[in-house]
């Protein structure tokens, strides 16, 4: 049986997804799961996801992205796959940024 291989999601969220909880709806999802990276609000009102984890894992996030908390509306979600670092060892909200 082959070891599970990490990967690297970074998503940018648009839509109605600041002043929501999204970030921290993110953040319990992420924990829940296992996934290490961060969440943050950007200045433009979007919001920024770095995350890593197994492909199988980070799918099922990505799916709660698309959703997000009840008050949200997510109308879009850049994503992009690279290659994971390992160098998150937990999952939190950062402050915002540019």
């Amino acid at each position: 049986m082959a070891e599970s291989e990490l990967i690297r999601l970074y998503a940018i969220v648009e839509g109605r997804v600041q002043g929501v909880g999204f970030r921290y709806f993110v953040e319990e999802w992420a924990v829940s799961l296992g996934v290490t990276g961060w969440v943050r609000n950007r200045w433009e009102g979007t919001v920024e996801v770095m995350a890593e984890a197994d492909r199988s894992v980070l799918d099922k996030l990505l799916v709660a992205l698309k959703r997000g908390p009840g008050a949200a509306y997510v109308c879009n979600i850049q994503e992009e796959w690279q290659p994971a670092t390992g160098e998150f060892r937990d999952f939190r909200v950062r402050m915002t940024s540019g």
